[in-house]
């Protein structure tokens, strides 16, 4: 079993993490060996030993502890398992019958029932100090909201709380170490004060003015900014955690609209994960407060996924309602009936139209305004490859979606055949996993093929640098490849990118207040993100296969690192048609090769695989052998299908399409004030 597969396993990320974990869960058998024996150095030690370990998987956010407290075993049970650990070592070595051990024991009792009001103390404040909604990049000068308790107080308050039981637990070591009481009755008193003192030091903070204004108070006042500010175009967004990356490729388009925008979330854990913007954001949970805001101004609503809580912003008939998606595909998804509730659907291009017309699902075709797609103005066209350097293949499969249709992955019957035959290839290729965020995330069949894909890679990585041909190349690079992980590190030190509101987010009027963009920020980190992935892909091998999961480098980066892709039926398909380079999908469903084509537009200049990848062969030679392309004419013409015309731009398409919907919008409005002035006239 590789490292890799056990820190998956673990839920930690790095080696680092692996070994402290595993010092950790040792940690309590070596205490409860050493207090039997008994041994209290040795107890001393296993216990220093866990107090440290736990410290540090905690400040590395290690979902690990996550999973600890599913099993029972969660910070509060951790600790008191040392102090029942603690008490088993007194027995033994024969101080249960002093008196010091008495009142360390009433100690530990004050020590958590001043928990319980403690607790509760953090638990109102952090109600009173959330807002009805949150916000970014809008000035809540003018609603006062004073700062809540520093961040000391409140950052991981149990954690903090909990070691507040360190003197007595230290005092009563000493004492077993040196027979002098004095230390165990200091510590025996020091804890239950130091966590009174925690106690009262956070409670002036629950204070009238120390909070911001009540949930009414606070609807008032922004209702008052939006008539202010007048918003004109909102993008609407609602979804899991994961799926922010469906808001985040509409930022920058939205910085670009002629009109003003805003960004309406739905979900706190989104706006948290949100990428940096300098569009003014409203998260507003509730759809009460929602659906009773003023949102007059607004014009046009776009919306990037098709949920339910559409309904709370769809209500609103002084504005037109776009669906723009999260990009353009063949899956089931894109002639999802749904689209009938809005005004308009926008595709990228001719194929988009053409998906609704076959599926005839009720959109109308004069309802559909082709815009290209603004986000893939990153994406490079194929170029040269250095001379003697392999083809990079990225495999990006999606996720295994909402239903158990095979067609939806490559992953669960193709996906180890695919990675097989691309590592075991004659021409060799460096190959690049990239899955999707949300995979396993329905089938844990998915989550388990995506595990030993991994390790496959992996492993191949690992074999591949001990062979002398790759290893001669790592020797002649070493020093550049050393330089650009200097230059990621400073990129990193320097912070390339605006740090997540995940640690503040306890205070959320604070981070309301103070969450202001300034306009050059965005440019600043994307230079940022540049410099990042530059050095990022330096300070690799050209030849070293490579897992890459999270958010970066992002998936247009890793188009831009590879050579081909093989894929499925999904929007990273016709994104990467953009570069112009050669793809495979798998036909996972077997429908087979002409069925396949006639089904999906994207896959028509695509090579097409069967589960078992025998045809990955074509896909190899197109990009390893010249002159064997057959398909790239093919790919020409798809785009332009697909994507749009390269002129005018994509992002002069969206704003016009904007501008044209407002302007009917207006119009729509004026004639009904029109009317009803004039009912009013001929009633009177």
């Amino acid at each position: 079993m590789t490292l890799g597969l056990l820190r998956r396993l673990a839920g930690v990320t790095t080696t680092a993490e692996l070994l402290v974990a595993v010092v950790v869960v040792f940690s309590y058998p070596a205490m409860l060996l050493t207090a039997l024996l008994p041994t209290t150095g040795g107890f001393v030690a296993a216990a220093a030993l866990s107090y440290l370990g736990d410290h540090y998987l905690h400040r590395r956010g290690s979902y690990l502890l996550v999973r600890m407290g599913k099993a029972r075993v969660g910070l509060t049970v951790r600790f008191l398992l040392r102090q029942l650990l603690l008490v088993l070592l007194l027995a033994r070595t024969d101080w249960t019958g002093e008196t010091v051990t008495h009142v360390a024991v009433v100690g530990l009792l004050a020590f958590y029932a001043l928990q319980i009001p403690h607790t509760a103390l953090v638990t109102v404040l952090r109600r009173k100090r959330r807002l009805p909604f949150a916000t970014r990049n809008i000035d809540l000068g003018s609603m006062p909201v004073p700062d809540g308790a520093p961040r000391w107080l409140t950052h991981r308050a149990v954690e903090k709380v909990l070691h507040a039981e360190v003197p007595l637990f230290a005092g009563l070591l000493v004492t077993v170490l040196t027979d002098n009481t004095t230390f165990g009755y200091v510590g025996a008193v020091a804890t239950p004060v130091v966590v009174l003192l925690y106690l009262l030091v956070l409670l002036p903070y629950l204070r009238a003015a120390k909070l911001p204004p009540d949930p009414e108070a606070a609807l008032a006042w922004f209702d008052g900014w939006l008539r202010e500010h007048q918003p004109r175009t909102a993008l609407y967004f609602s979804g899991s955690k994961e799926s922010v990356y469906q808001a985040d490729m509409w930022l920058e388009t939205m910085e670009q609209l002629d009109t003003k925008p805003l960004v309406i979330l739905r979900e706190r854990s989104i706006l948290s994960r949100l990428a940096t913007t300098t569009v003014p954001v409203v998260c507003v949970p509730s759809a009460v407060h929602l659906m009773n805001m003023d949102l007059s101004t607004l014009r046009v609503g776009l919306y990037p996924a098709n949920v339910g809580k559409n309904l709370h912003l769809l209500r609103v008939p002084t504005m037109k309602h776009v669906f723009i998606g999260h990009g353009d595909s063949d899956k089931i998804a894109s002639i999802n009936p749904y689209a009938k509730a809005y005004d308009e659907v926008w595709s990228a291009g001719r194929a988009g139209r053409d998906r609704y017309a076959l599926a005839d699902v009720g959109v109308r075709d004069e309802d559909i305004v082709e815009v290209g797609r603004p986000q893939l103005a990153s994406i490079r066209p194929a170029g040269d490859r250095p001379e003697g350097r392999i083809p990079t293949v990225l495999y990006a499969p999606t996720w295994e979606g909402w239903t158990d249709d095979p067609g939806n992955t490559s992953l669960l019957l193709a996906g180890e055949n695919i990675v097989r035959r691309l590592l075991e290839s004659e021409s060799p290729v460096r190959v690049i996993y990239k899955p999707h965020p949300f995979t396993g995330t329905r089938d844990p069949a998915a989550g388990v093929v995506h595990q030993r894909i991994a390790a496959m890679i992996e492993a191949a990585a690992a074999a591949r640098a001990a062979d002398p041909r790759w290893a001669a190349e790592a020797e002649r690079t070493a020093a550049d490849r050393a330089a650009a992980r200097a230059a990621l590190r400073a990129v990193e030190e320097r912070g390339r990118v605006g740090q997540p509101l995940l640690g503040a987010v306890w205070d959320d009027a604070s981070v309301s207040r103070d969450a202001q963009t300034p306009l050059d920020q965005a440019a600043i980190e994307e230079r940022g993100f540049a410099e990042w992935n530059d050095a990022f892909w330096r300070s690799l091998g050209w030849w070293e296969h490579r897992v890459i999961t999270g958010s970066e480098p992002r998936l247009f980066d890793c188009f831009n690192e590879s050579d081909a892709l093989v894929s499925d039926i999904s929007s990273v398909v016709s994104d990467f048609i953009a570069s112009g380079k050669p793809y495979a999908v798998t036909d996972s469903a077997g429908l087979g090769a002409d069925e396949f084509r006639r089904q999906n537009t994207a896959v028509r200049a695509a090579v097409i695989l069967s589960n078992d990848a025998a045809q990955l062969d074509q896909l190899l030679a197109a990009v390893t052998s010249e002159g064997a392309d057959p398909l790239a004419r093919d790919r020409r013409e798809l785009k332009r299908y697909l994507l749009g015309p390269d002129e005018p731009s994509s992002l002069q398409r969206f704003n016009e399409a904007v501008n044209a919907l407002a302007a009917r919008a207006e119009a729509r409005n004026q004639k009904l004030g029109e009317t009803g002035a004039a009912a009013v006239v001929t009633a009177t």
